[in-house]
């Protein structure tokens, strides 16, 4: 894998990241409801639940990939597919009615822990995410699976670092995702951004 690919998975990556989930607004909440105390479970939380969701997608893909170009060729034309389509839904969406709520949780940072990890790793669209989006970055005339995990590590570390920086900010970015205009914002931002991925993986040439 060359430093200019995996600098475009970096940036794709930051750029996603950036954009609040369910696991972010879970995060934002709790260290809303709990202080500065919870940030060390739910940023531990984040790095675990983002490590075992990429487990699940990467089982098996690595050696498909690797082993037939045919196969290579199918996953990223419906990767492609399913970015273009969660892409067009968030720039159809609007302004979204979703905004953090302070939950109601006790002061156990294992409970935190374990809520967090829960939102995190068993989300089935990000399982699916993870196997549209890291192809897009792979080399197919070198080691597929090496490179694979490469990204994957790539992407937990950046995002456990956006968890801890959410976490830490999570009074000044309440504010932000409860405003409707920036959630308008984010659901444009994001659109765009997996709507160009996927025309770039459909458009992209079969490999040899």
């Amino acid at each position: 894998m060359s430093i200019e690919i995996w600098f475009a998975f970096a940036l794709a990556s930051v750029a996603l990241l950036a954009i609040p989930g369910p696991t972010i607004l879970t995060v934002v909440s709790y260290s809303i409801a709990q202080g500065r105390r919870a940030n060390i479970p739910l940023v531990a939380a984040v790095a675990l639940g983002d490590s075992t969701a990429l487990v699940f997608s990467l089982l098996g893909l690595g050696a498909v990939l690797a082993a037939s170009a045919f196969w290579f060729t199918v996953i990223k034309w419906i990767g492609g597919l399913y970015l273009l389509y969660i892409g067009i839904k968030l720039l159809r969406a609007g302004i979204s009615s979703v905004q953090p709520v302070t939950p109601a949780v006790s002061g156990s940072r294992w409970k935190l822990f374990t809520n967090t990890y829960l939102v995190t790793a068993l989300n089935p669209k990000g399982i699916i995410f993870f196997v549209a989006f890291l192809p897009q970055f792979v080399s197919p005339g070198a080691n597929a699976g090496q490179q694979l995990w490469i990204l994957a590590v790539t992407f937990v570390a950046l995002a456990t670092l956006n968890a801890t920086l959410y976490a830490v900010f999570a009074s000044s970015v309440r504010k932000m995702l409860a405003s409707r205009r920036a959630q308008r914002r984010f659901n444009i931002v994001g659109g765009t951004l997996l709507s160009s991925a996927g025309v770039w993986a459909l458009l992209a040439k079969r490999p040899a």
